[in-house]
């Protein structure tokens, strides 16, 4: 399944319904940039956490008036924050040159 659908059913959208496939599209392409400007280098959204990372940013700002936008703001800064401590996520692999 691709992220776009897997953000979908996060978001309670059904895959057949494209009318806000900009606006998701928008939304992860601002959560993955938003991972890279923070220095995590691993944004492989196969990766469980960072596809987690991503949904939870898609979910906090995804339309207007969300109840639960703070919560959901926290919990993907804290996923993040996380995200940067970790060695496995903030230093690209090293390869040999030889």
């Amino acid at each position: 399944m691709a992220l776009l659908d897997d953000v979908k059913v996060a978001l309670r959208i059904s895959a057949s319904n494209t009318s806000f496939n900009t606006e998701i599209n928008d939304l992860i392409s601002a959560a993955q940039r938003d991972l890279q400007v923070s220095g995590i280098k691993v944004t492989d959204t196969s990766d469980p956490l960072i596809k987690r990372a991503i949904t939870t940013y898609c979910k906090a700002y995804f339309g207007y008036d969300n109840p639960d936008a703070d919560r959901l703001i926290k919990a993907y800064q804290m996923l993040k924050l996380h995200l940067m401590l970790s060695t496995e996520y903030n230093t690209e692999a090293v390869t040999d040159a030889t």
